[in-house]
């Protein structure tokens, strides 16, 4: 599962729109996770800034 750092986010939402399964949402400035994830990391590779992990 994709695991956000709410710490070093930047809110861009690059992740969002790279994320081929729409499993991102930029929410009340905070991006969430949702069940359509498959984790296969293009958010986590897309983030500027690495405050997007994989997590087991």
């Amino acid at each position: 599962m994709i695991v956000v750092d709410p710490r070093i986010c930047l809110h861009c939402a690059q992740c969002v729109g790279t994320c081929p399964h729409m499993a991102l949402e930029l929410n009340d400035m905070h991006i969430e996770v949702n069940e359509n994830c498959k984790s296969c990391k293009w958010c986590v590779i897309s983030c500027p800034v690495g405050a997007l992990t994989l997590e087991a």
